[in-house]
């Protein structure tokens, strides 16, 4: 793991003495209603300035896989990775520090102080919504990765900030939905990537989430943020709300939180002026929350002597930055299956004809918050031709995959006044004057952030569709309202619903869509009348789909003719965003019977899945590989190419259990019943239930081929006592590992502990790298972590060791357990 400086490292410091006597100083400078007005944001994204004591207004951004800056849609162009669940794949805290650096680097180029991630919750059911923010199902894998990641951003002078503190699994009823867990639970498991953050990384900030805890909001749980986070784990940062999520005045600022986001306005500010003044809470609650941020913008380097921004950084599209994001992809993606050594394809393959809709259309990201605008995002139909010729390479559309269209990509439309790429927007008053025209550089916009448009009585998207010849189109609106759309052979007038928790006017906007015939150049305009208010405008232009059948029959009647079938399937945002559950792991549209028909009438055919979290694949067995390729980010149809064609190799090794039919696994409903929603697996989550219920999955958590074979010889366990003789934990294991097969490859050794007591699930408890060349033999030592092999004593409120005994398991996953040794703990 990536070495840090922890909080306590920093306090005994003579700069951090001398720091906190400045915050003191200014606190004590500053009167109620001053110290109280930093505690709200400024606006969506940034906080208040305060000159008088030399603070600089902070500017935050979201963030897990790229910095989007201090708006939520459009904004500058910048860097998009691959989603954490890829990244994770890797199982490496060094790739999860360069992240975290990477980040760092983009974060500086915007001036932006704060990024908001890493996403910490876990993959608790495979249908959460926004699982491809988070990066695993096991606590110890997540809580080491997400340490690097800080460690790598905070290194640099950028805070991180770990999300959702806690137990927000799943998104179904999120703002209000009880998460009903024990003790026991809370701590071994959902607190514990928490716990390892602050201590092994020092983080800086937490955010609080949306929902409650055992009958507690989050914002206001003062057992969970100033009683274990910020006394019992000294945790001396900054706690943030979610945006919007803080409901109460004095309950919130007694219970632990510290900053109110977004602003201006909200439940603190005059409210909390109002409450200190009616000894509802005290004014020294009030200067902990400032001294907390303060202590955070001296970190930043925005209170006293200020930091200075680098004028240079490597440009998101610039050789460097797209080499090292397709790296980052081809590296985590998975080999789930690779019959009769299909992959990787030789660089003599044949001809090979590329299908479906994700092949032309590769998701590079979920939805929701953590969307950016990247330079642009390579296809798998692009990555493969570049890599392997236009002559070798056929592509053929595949079935639609979509219920809701996105916006339209920004090469499909262009602004009528300045032929730039992009729309006009237009904002009216109530008498038709114009209040403002600009040209927006992108097909969607947000009003309600300010602005004239936030006066508006009606706003008008206009553009010119971009075509080569005339096409069958399906153009429409995204955003809630009352619009009325004109092009040619169109006039229609729509009401779109608005959504119902905070910011899904934003986050999952209306759609709505017609067909019409249009030539080169057609005009479209959306007129939406009505009051103005924070939410997502957006005009559709994409080809007609086709009717599935006929585009399942051209894709077998291409795939006959080719030597190799890639076909490329996955999600969309519409399953994996911010908001939103699944209801079911089968993939959208007929994409199951498209991969079917083309295996049955190809010669050799390889499956490219397009998503980061479990889908159903009832084709399995008729197919010769299978590439889980996740949401790549911006080089994703590179990374894809590097990845088929081993000259990267795709070694990741899966962080998530996959089920092999809906319903399967210990924990799966989403939905809460009258607004509760119990976690009542308990401690065996993931493959830790999968195990102890005897069951096999689809796929294991730790499962990945990679492109050589491995064999393992002698092992041996190395116990607390033989390190420091103070415990009976396994310290260490140790294995004689050979690459058998006839390319390098990278392995991941993982180390399982079965305990001796049948009621504890078996759990991670370390794993280890090792990179060997073909025949190449080494003994790997895999340093075990003791946080993973203690229990929670709820009723004696402390942690205990196991009891003696059980079993070391060591393994390539557990579908794939290589080496059983007894611990070297003699039993009672």
């Amino acid at each position: 793991m990536t070495e840090t400086r922890t909080t306590g490292d920093l306090a005994g410091s003579g700069r951090e003495e001398r720091i906190e006597e400045r915050i003191e100083a200014a606190i004590a400078a500053l009167d109620l209603q001053r110290k109280v007005r930093l505690l709200t944001g400024a606006a969506l994204f940034s906080l208040w300035p305060e000159p008088a004591i030399g603070l600089a207004g902070l500017r935050l951004s979201d963030g897990p896989t790229g910095v989007r800056g201090d708006t939520f849609t459009g904004g500058r162009i910048t860097a998009l990775l691959p989603n954490a669940t890829l990244l994770a794949q890797h199982w490496d805290t060094g790739v999860a520090g360069r992240v975290g650096a990477l980040l760092a680097e983009e974060a500086a180029a915007q001036q932006v102080h704060v990024v908001l991630g890493p996403t910490i919750n876990l993959h608790r059911t495979p249908l959460g919504g926004r699982l491809f923010e988070a990066f695993s199902e096991d606590p110890l894998l997540t809580g080491a990765l997400a340490a690097g990641y800080v460690a790598g951003l905070q290194e640099q002078g950028i805070a991180a900030t770990p999300k959702h503190y806690l137990a927000n699994e799943s998104e179904t009823e999120r703002t209000t939905v009880n998460s009903v867990l024990d003790e026991r639970t809370l701590r071994e498991v959902y607190l514990l990537p928490f716990e390892m953050v602050v201590d092994d990384a020092g983080a800086w900030a937490v955010m609080a989430s949306y929902n409650r805890i055992n009958g507690v909001t989050a914002t206001e749980h003062t057992e969970l943020l100033n009683g274990l986070l910020k006394e019992e784990w000294g945790f001396d940062g900054l706690v943030v709300s979610d945006w919007f999520a803080t409901t109460s005045t004095a309950a919130s600022a007694n219970g632990g939180l510290d900053l109110v986001m977004p602003g201006p306005g909200g439940p603190w500010e005059d409210h909390l002026v109002a409450a200190v003044r009616a000894g509802e809470v005290a004014e020294s609650t009030v200067d902990d929350h400032v001294r907390r941020l303060l202590r955070l913008a001296d970190r930043v380097g925005a209170f006293g002597e200020h930091r200075s921004w680098p004028p240079v950084s490597p440009a998101p599209d610039g050789p460097e930055r797209r080499d090292q994001l397709r790296r980052l992809a081809a590296g985590g993606m998975t080999v789930l299956t690779n019959r009769s050594g299909a992959l990787p394809l030789a660089a003599d393959t044949g001809r090979v004809v590329v299908i479906g809709r994700h092949a032309t259309e590769t998701i590079a990201q979920g939805g929701g918050s953590a969307q950016v605008r990247p330079p642009h995002v390579v296809s798998v139909a692009e990555g493969l031709t570049e890599a392997l010729g236009a002559d070798r390479v056929t592509v053929v559309d595949g079935v639609e995959v979509r219920n809701r269209p996105l916006a339209a990509p920004l090469r499909a439309l262009r602004d009528p006044e300045t032929g730039l790429p992009g729309i006009r927007m237009v904002a009216r008053d109530a008498a038709g004057t114009v209040l403002e025209s600009r040209h927006v550089g992108w097909t969607e916009t947000v009003t309600g952030e300010g602005g004239a448009a936030d006066d508006a009585a009606s706003i008008e998207l206009t553009a010119e569709v971009v075509l080569g010849e005339p096409t069958r189109m399906q153009i429409g609106v995204r955003g809630a309202g009352e619009w009325t759309l004109t092009g040619p052979g169109v006039h229609e007038t729509v009401q779109l619903p608005s959504g119902e928790g905070p910011g899904e006017d934003i986050l999952a906007p209306p759609v709505w869509t017609t067909t019409a015939d249009l030539e080169p150049g057609a005009r479209i305009t959306a007129e939406l009348r009505g009051e103005s208010r924070l939410r997502l405008l957006g005009l559709v232009a994409r080809p007609a789909p086709p009717p599935p059948a006929e585009a399942i029959a051209a894709a077998a009647a291409a795939a006959g003719d080719a030597d190799v079938a890639v076909v490329v399937v996955g999600l969309t945002e519409e399953q994996e965003t911010e908001g939103v559950d699944k209801t079911t792991l089968a993939m959208p549209g007929e994409q199951d019977a498209l991969v079917a028909a083309v295996a049955a009438a190809a010669r050799r055919t390889v499956v490219v899945v397009n998503a980061a979290t479990p889908v159903l694949m009832p084709w399995l067995d008729h197919v010769d590989a299978v590439l889980w390729a996740g949401l790549p980010g911006q080089e994703a149809g590179a990374a894809v190419a590097a990845a088929l064609l081993g000259e990267v190799e795709p070694a990741g090794r899966l962080v998530t259990t996959f089920p092999a039919r809906d319903g399967d696994g210990p924990a799966w409903s989403t939905a809460p019943r009258d607004g509760e929603l119990p976690y009542t697996e308990g401690t065996a989550v993931g493959y830790r239930g999968w195990d102890a219920s005897g069951r096999r999955p689809l796929f294991w958590f730790g499962h990945g081929l990679g492109y050589t074979t491995w064999e393992y010889g002698a092992g041996e366990v190395v116990s607390g006592h033989d390190t420091d003789g103070t415990d009976g934990t396994v310290a260490a294991v140790r294995v004689e590992l050979a690459n058998t097969g006839d390319r390098p490859g990278r392995e991941t050794v993982q180390a399982y502990l079965r305990p001796a007591d049948p009621a504890e699930p078996v759990r991670l408890i370390g794993w280890a790298a090792a990179h060997l060349a073909p025949g190449e033999r080494s003994r790997v030592e895999v340093r075990c972590d003791p946080r993973a092999q203690r229990v929670w004593d709820a009723d004696a409120g402390r942690w205990r060791a196991l009891p003696p005994g059980g079993t070391v398991l060591i393994a390539r996953g557990l579908g794939d357990v290589r080496v059983t040794l007894p611990t070297s703990r003699p039993p009672e």
